[in-house]
């Protein structure tokens, strides 16, 4: 859904694409692969990363969801990343797959130097969901877990953030460590939790499984020629606003097969600038409320165009479907 690569890429505020790990499409194999990992792990049976002398000599002072005093020594450095905890929370531990409202620090451990921070209180709620698939594997183990209410204190090995390439973005350079300090605020909804409202004629048929992932059923009828809406469910969060950054589910089907092409089911929700997606997207989004599900229909004009997306199996004639989720908005 995304105007150049349809590929689940989660963008982050302040730190944007930077800490996105790399992603394949809502394939098959990938979502089995993650819907399995998520399902084999429990509250009792959940390995964190191992804690050690590097993550241990992090020196981390001030209270939760307050932008924490950090001291290190430069040129800190590990061979595999660990893991420890400055402050233990109480809550159910994140589980892959669990979507958070988190805030975090993140400094280059060759230099000291202060790479990142968002999420604390006073600034914008920042979601992260723990996996892998989403996000850089140094970022999900400062999570991977943790309890809830936790504040964890990561050094990541290079080959866990950006390896050999760095990143010029954020000024880190090529195989250097990184210290992450995460707070593990609170569990965000994975599904949307807004009231029913009934369906509207015409529209493709959405049946919810337990976990709320979509099927979509599509009537037997030529696909509308004009961008059409409706929401399923109603919810009384905060209104998406044209630019913000939103946490959704997602699933997008193509009206001419009946085929999912692109989804956030099996790897977990995703966030993103709603100026970031084509057109039928961004409208299915912006004025709409933090709980709802919205169900999008959109010709060519307002999906990928004439030249559809060869790679997703979309054509320049095809109409799209989009179930969305609206989870969370900054």
């Amino acid at each position: 859904m995304r105007r150049r690569n349809l590929s689940l890429l989660a963008l982050v505020p302040v730190v944007a694409v930077a800490l996105a790990g790399c992603t394949s499409s809502g394939s098959a194999d990938s979502t089995a692969t993650a819907t399995a990992t998520a399902k084999a792990e429990s509250q009792t049976n959940c390995t964190a990363p191992a804690s050690g002398a590097a993550a241990k000599s992090v020196k981390v002072t001030g209270s939760l969801d307050a932008a924490p005093t950090v001291k290190f020594a430069k040129g800190l450095s590990v061979s595999s990343t660990q893991r420890s905890t400055v402050i233990e929370g109480t809550g159910e531990k994140a589980l892959t797959g669990t979507l958070l409202d988190v805030a975090f620090t993140i400094y280059d451990a060759k230099t000291g130097k202060q790479v990142s921070q968002a999420g604390y209180k006073g600034t914008d709620a920042t979601q992260f969901t723990v996996s892998k698939k989403l996000y850089l594997a140094g970022l999900v183990d400062g999570m991977h877990c943790a309890a809830i209410g936790s504040r964890t204190v990561t050094v990541a090995d290079a080959a866990d953030m950006f390896g050999a390439t760095g990143s010029e973005s954020l000024g880190v350079g090529a195989n250097d460590d990184m210290v992450v300090v995460m707070d593990l605020l609170s569990k965000v909804a994975t599904t949307a939790t807004g009231t029913d409202v009934a369906p509207k004629s015409g529209f493709p048929t959405v049946k919810l499984a337990d976990d709320g992932k979509p099927t979509v059923t599509i009537p037997k009828t030529e696909a509308p020629s004009t961008f059409k809406l409706e929401v399923l469910k109603k919810g009384d969060g905060a209104k998406v606003a044209s630019g913000a950054t939103v946490t959704v589910q997602y699933q997008g089907t193509l009206w001419r097969t009946g085929k999912v092409f692109d989804q956030s089911w099996g790897s977990g929700p995703t966030s993103f600038s709603t100026s970031s997606v084509v057109a039928g997207f961004e409208k299915a989004l912006v004025g709409q409320t933090v709980g709802s599900q919205v169900v999008a229909i959109l010709p060519p004009a307002d999906g990928y165009g004439t030249g559809g997306n060869e790679t997703a199996g979309i054509k320049g004639t095809d109409t799209l479907i989009f179930v969305v989720d609206i989870l969370a908005t900054n």
